[in-house]
């Protein structure tokens, strides 16, 4: 049996201009050590936290490129789960490859162009560890077409949907697999019209931290940049951030935990 139900987010890494100096800045920030699968795989680097798998780091294929964390989404069927990405509307952008031993993967954006991954799980099964300092514990996308994502993700992964907000002032979904309603693992915020053009829509992937305004602090110090300061919320205290070259994410102190998200 799978070790994550369809649909779950099961992985997440990042491809970096400088390897060496995203080692540095992570491993320090998260407290990761590093496993280098090798040549043969483009030394693509698994980040331990506590000799458990938290995340991957490789070297970007174009240094010159902007560069971002990718979500996987967890599938027993990675062929089916990519025709039905075809069939709601979605793109392929490659795969399903099959990557050694560790699992099968393919690309895909979703039809407002948000990019993510379909993982089946082979020697791999994708995080060893999350929900701790350290480690993936929240995923959600962000998009000026909320309608569209919300039908999409229902139809490739059957995703449940449940309104926060008055779906005016504050638009956000928060999502449950059918598996297990009751286990929220992301979301669906709405961009509104009022948000600026520069903000990108795609997926944001969260990291737990056990003190957001030190980890804030740690991450000027490793050269890293703060969009947007350290701010309470119903979910926890939470930062948006930047590593020292300019990958975004985001870092969140879940035991912190103030008001209620109810109109935003």
């Amino acid at each position: 049996m799978p070790a994550f139900d369809e649909g779950a987010p099961c992985w997440a890494d990042v491809a970096l201009p400088d390897l060496a100096a995203g080692k540095r800045f992570y491993g320090e920030l998260f407290g990761w050590d590093f496993e280098d699968q090798g040549e043969d795989f483009g030394h693509y680097t698994l980040a331990l936290r506590d000799g458990k798998a938290a995340a991957g780091l490789m070297p970007a294929p174009d240094p010159a490129a902007a560069t971002g964390w990718t979500v996987y989404l967890a599938s027993p069927d990675a062929k089916a789960a990519a025709a039905r990405v075809a069939e709601a509307g979605g793109r392929l952008l490659f795969g399903p490859d099959g990557a050694g031993e560790s699992g099968v993967m393919a690309g895909a954006a979703d039809p407002t162009g948000a990019l993510f991954g379909v993982w089946q799980a082979g020697g791999l099964q994708g995080f060893g560890v999350t929900e701790v300092p350290g480690s993936f514990c929240w995923a959600e996308t962000w998009t000026r077409e909320p309608a569209e994502v919300d039908r999409f993700y229902g139809a490739v992964f059957g995703y449940r949907a449940e309104q926060v907000g008055d779906g005016q002032h504050f638009d956000y979904t928060v999502w449950s697999l059918p598996s297990d309603p009751a286990r929220k693992f992301g979301g669906r915020l709405a961009l509104g019209a009022d948000t600026p053009g520069e903000v990108p829509e795609g997926f944001r992937v969260y990291f737990a931290v056990a003190d957001c305004d030190a980890a804030v602090a740690a991450v000027r110090r490793l050269g890293g940049k703060v969009p947007r300061e350290p701010q309470d919320s119903p979910q926890g205290r939470v930062a948006f951030v930047t590593d020292d070259r300019g990958t975004p994410f985001t870092i969140i102190d879940r035991e912190r935990k103030v008001g209620s998200m109810e109109g935003s």
